[in-house]
């Protein structure tokens, strides 16, 4: 259980913070809706030979297998590998009702995703007011309503919360008190730490550093230099350091739309053609919400899954779809001749006149 407050300075309060997150939601939702599926290696997403994987069960990943590979990638590491399409609506059914019984404990959650959350608890005024055992009524109550499983991270700040969830998966629960973070944060591989992807850990390792230990040697201005404003992130969060709140209302920063191909192009012809598609998908999105925005921001990803972005900041906001149509056009010609085939096109907007919140229930890409 926690201190409320800080012993050296009792003002400073301490927050508690749980992230739940729930495992291996979509496949874990398959799985429950078909017993024929327990037990065995699950994928949701597309089996046709240009589909990606959105989901794996936890005997898929045993393979290696992960979310964002490709379907035939994945069938080559695990040839029994059953695919399954997505279920979108028993998928939000199943967060709405994992959403309410968060409210029934805190009324300060922060949505990430479809299947995890922040929830602040300092102040809840639940019977049980440790951190830990509210994390487990929770679990528990979540596992009683839709049969799912789901690992908690207890901590004082978010960033410790998220790296505490993942410590005992699946089904799993883990605190860090304050009291331990600094023991605990000092004894974490680099590449643990919550936003050090592949290519930032293998640039510390070449630096020497290989764990948190390690990376505390290191002045504020040291890492800055070498990994530029992040530097400073790194630098707070292995001395225990986030002072973001949860925040139950996100701003929304873009929308869009995307499609992958079932068949590479490099053709303009064929490319615009999809494109336009896309826009058409993306303007009914756009109307429905009621909302106007002034970037626009053209993805391309290659057959060999190598992607690119190109923005175009416009003075005006767009008022209707021929504006967007004729700007993404433009960005996307700029970029001919294309020296690879296309697998992907995506078109997205930011920059909006007024403040876009998430809604309730995510919506779902594949």
């Amino acid at each position: 259980m926690f201190f409320l407050f800080l012993q050296d300075k009792p003002d400073t309060l301490i927050r508690k913070i749980i992230h739940i997150d729930m495992d291996a939601f979509f496949a874990s939702v398959e799985q429950r809706d078909n017993p024929q599926l327990r037990g065995k290696p699950v994928a949701v997403g597309g089996s046709s030979n240009r589909g990606v994987i959105a989901a794996a069960s936890y005997e898929a990943r045993k393979y290696g297998i992960h979310s964002a590979m490709a379907t035939v990638k994945a069938k080559q590491l695990c040839p029994q590998l059953i695919i399954v399409q997505s279920n979108r609506e028993a998928y939000i059914e199943a967060s709405r009702v994992i959403r309410s019984i968060f409210h029934k404990y805190t009324d300060i959650v922060e949505p990430l995703s479809i299947d995890e959350a922040f929830l602040d608890v300092t102040f809840s005024t639940h019977e049980n007011r440790s951190a830990t055992l509210l994390a487990r009524k929770i679990k528990n109550e979540i596992h009683e309503a839709t049969g799912l499983t789901a690992s908690a991270g207890i901590s004082y700040n978010k960033f410790l919360a998220k790296i505490a969830s993942d410590i005992n998966k699946p089904n799993g629960i883990f605190t860090i008190p304050p009291e331990d973070a600094i023991a605990f944060l000092e004894k974490l591989e680099i590449g643990e730490f919550y936003g050090i992807g592949k290519a930032s850990r293998q640039k510390f390792h070449e630096l020497g550093i290989f764990n948190g230990k390690d990376l505390k040697k290191y002045s504020k201005k040291d890492l800055i230099q070498w990994f530029g404003k992040t530097g400073g992130y790194y630098y707070n969060i292995v001395r225990g350091i986030d002072n973001r709140e949860v925040t139950p209302h996100r701003e929304r920063k873009s929308i869009g739309a995307e499609k992958t191909f079932e068949n590479d192009s490099s053709l303009p012809s064929e490319l615009e053609s999809r494109l336009l598609k896309i826009i058409d998908k993306l303007w009914l999105d756009i109307e429905s919400k009621s909302i106007e925005a002034k970037t626009i921001t053209l993805k391309i990803k290659f057959h060999d899954f190598e992607s690119i972005t190109r923005s175009n900041t416009l003075g005006i906001f767009i008022k209707n779809k021929k504006q967007l149509t004729e700007r993404a056009l433009k960005i996307l010609r700029a970029e001919y001749p294309l020296e690879k085939p296309v697998r992907l096109l995506g078109v997205s907007l930011s920059n909006f006149r007024h403040e876009l919140k998430l809604p309730k229930q995510m919506n779902l890409t594949f």
